[in-house]
Order: structure tokens, then sequence, then C-alpha cells
């Protein structure tokens, strides 16, 4: 049987050009949550119909997952799972959509989207075809209770400090 090697490169701390490593924490299309040494959380604020969308950034560019260590994957999914629970304490959606492209942006990165069955693509990925209008009342209520998410999210994430 033929062995495959594998040749990891390390990354940089940062690559010039990469809108996640140059990116301000807080900006027009986001807003820091929580920032740990290894990783940040910011809440996604250009994507108006999926106001409960949050990504966890790893700090240093990598471009895949098996790139960190392994307590570094883990400190990474716990971070994930954190937000998760978050949006499932505070907003009770149908079901969270947890993803992980990197085909644009190749900078270790998670998605972590609230979903209801009201919204705009559901059950379709937020990347596809919109299935419906824009439910502005739910919306409304989403957007009051996003402050009790990030304050939650802040929280249980800082724990892993």
């Amino acid at each position: 049987m033929a062995s495959i090697s594998t040749v990891v490169t390390p990354m940089p701390r940062s690559l010039p050009g990469c809108e996640l490593c140059g990116a301000a924490p807080d900006s027009a299309a986001t807003q820091l949550t929580v920032e740990l040494p290894k990783l940040r959380v910011v809440r996604v604020l250009d994507a108006p119909s999926f106001p409960a969308f949050y990504r966890v950034i790893w700090q240093a560019h990598v471009a895949e997952w098996t790139d960190l260590e392994s307590a570094d994957r883990a400190l990474c999914l716990e971070a994930v799972a954190r937000v998760e629970q978050a949006l499932r304490s505070v907003l009770a959606p149908r079901k969270v959509n947890l993803a992980s492209l990197g085909n644009m942006v190749p900078h270790l990165h998670w998605h972590v989207v609230a979903r209801f069955d009201w919204d705009t693509h559901f059950p379709q990925p937020i990347w596809g075809a919109a299935e419906r209008a824009a439910d502005d009342g739910r919306l409304s209520i989403v957007r009051e209770r996003l402050a009790l998410v990030d304050q939650n999210v802040a929280q249980t994430v800082a724990e892993l400090a």
C-alpha cells in the first residue's frame, strides 16, 4: 500500500490582503463580541435577513482546520459550541447552521447562524436563493434580543481564556 506524504507549510500570523487578518474588530460589516488571544467572535452586521449571524475567527492566519494543533482545534470548536448554545438559549431558533467553508476567504473561521422556519431562505442555505420575503416583525424581535446573545457569547467564550 502506498503511503501518502503530506507537507504542511506553516502560515504566517497575518497575511497581507487577507480580509480577516487585517479586519478591524468593529467595522461596518461586523461588531466584535469577544476577543481572546487565539480567537475572536464577531456578529455579522451586513446580512440583514440574518441578524443572529456570528463568526468565530482564528486570530493567526491558517487556512485549514488541520493547520491547528489538537488543543487549538478543541478550543476553537468549544468556542463555536458556546456561540451556538447562546443562540439557542436566547433565541430558540429552529436550527443553528455551522459552516467552515473558506473558499472565498482562506482564513480559518466558522459561521454560526441562527435559522428560523420563517427566515427568507429557510430551509435552504443562507447563501442560496430566497424562498420568501423578510418578516420584518419577527426580525425586529430577534434584533431586540441580540444584546443578550452578545452578552451571553462574551461571557461564556471569555471563560475559555
